[in-house]
């Protein structure tokens, strides 16, 4: 009996042993979770014995407001629009809290020092702006191109809404002379390329073919403010007139060459600078194509020709003298309009002589190639 009651007893004690052990565990792994919420290592240390922990209390309510201009203005009118909101809210006092003075044991070197503090409350003066996100005007702010993406979703949208208004046939709607790339980029001060831009000028005139009559406001607004300020389309050029002296003034350009052509009614005299026709253009088709124009409507023993020219060579100075022929012969005699353009004397030939490249003889000649 007795090694059974020693044995019992021992049961117990290790029992006992082990208890202790989980308790005292348990009891650590609480004190190191008090320490990580309310106070930091160095000042666990330094506290003295008995000193009671600062407890954890919940921060105050920040009064939102529902007000989406609150950015834009003033401050003084913010706290003011603010104090009136909370003056007006039925549970105004619900969100304050009372003062409560806590002391905290601190200092370097172990000395503590006793202070009073007030807990935080709630600012009666308006919401705290620190904490506020401050929402961008624009959609497209965090893009690369925020006005250029602006003016897309814009001309976008219009399109969409107004799509079903019915529009003009294919090349009569109105000509307009859109900004030009560069024009629209120092405009924007943004880096826009020049795909960007088509897309832009697509809508615009996708936009400029709806029926002027039912074209809506907005339309309208978007569409002037991609217009340039000069239109060149509107600038008409001046009919010539025929003076008293029944003299008609034309010029005419070709390459680098100009002429200026006063005709007259006459006998069928042509003077070049002064000069006869034959004396001054060699070749034969140089003397053509100077009066081509009267020549073309039978009208060449009916007027005088006297132009000056400079510029260019023989065949750059006769086409021009043609050009300024064939548009005096149309203050004359307007009837002849058709057959003077079928004949090609009052189209303006815009063709350049190309430059000469690099490497190459002229413009596109090459040098002899030579094997070895």
């Amino acid at each position: 009996m007795d090694g059974v009651v020693i044995w019992r007893t021992g049961m117990r004690r290790v029992v006992a042993t082990c208890q202790h052990h989980q308790q005292s565990s348990a009891q650590r792994c609480i004190a190191q979770t008090q320490r990580r919420f309310y106070a930091s290592p160095t000042q666990s240390h330094s506290r003295p014995q008995g000193q009671a922990q600062d407890e954890i209390k919940a921060a105050p309510q920040i009064d939102f407001q529902d007000d989406r201009d609150q950015f834009a203005r003033p401050r003084t009118q913010i706290l003011s629009t603010s104090r009136q909101s909370r003056s007006r809210g039925p549970n105004n006092n619900a969100n304050r809290t009372p003062n409560n003075n806590n002391t905290r044991a601190g200092g370097r070197g172990g000395r503590g020092a006793a202070a009073g503090r007030s807990s935080p409350r709630a600012d009666n003066r308006g919401p705290n702006l620190a904490h506020l996100r401050i929402i961008p005007a624009s959609p497209s702010y965090f893009t690369a191109t925020p006005k250029y993406t602006d003016d897309l979703l814009l001309l976008s949208a219009l399109q969409r809404r107004h799509q079903l208004l019915p529009v003009l046939p294919p090349g009569h709607a109105p000509r307009v002379a859109w900004k030009t790339i560069d024009q629209y980029k120092t405009e924007l001060a943004e880096p826009v390329r020049a795909k960007m831009y088509g897309i832009l000028v697509q809508l615009l005139k996708r936009l400029n073919y709806i029926h002027p009559a039912l074209m809506p406001d907005e339309v309208r607004r978007a569409l002037d403010s991609f217009k340039r300020e000069v239109q060149p389309h509107l600038n008409v050029p001046k009919p010539i007139q025929v003076s008293e002296y029944g003299v008609a003034v034309a010029a005419g350009r070709r390459k680098s060459s100009t002429a200026t052509v006063h005709l007259v009614e006459g006998t069928g005299q042509c003077l070049i600078n002064g000069k006869s026709l034959s004396e001054y253009f060699g070749r034969l088709h140089d003397r053509e194509s100077a009066v081509w124009a009267l020549k073309a409507t039978a009208r060449l023993d009916k007027y005088n020709v006297w132009a000056t020219t400079e510029g260019g060579g023989t065949t750059g100075q006769a086409e021009a003298v043609m050009l300024g022929v064939g548009r005096a012969l149309l203050a004359h005699e307007p009837d002849l309009k058709m057959a003077v353009r079928r004949a090609g004397a009052i189209t303006r030939n815009p063709k350049r002589v190309e430059r000469k490249k690099p490497g190459k003889l002229k413009a596109r000649k090459m040098p002899a190639w030579v094997k070895r």
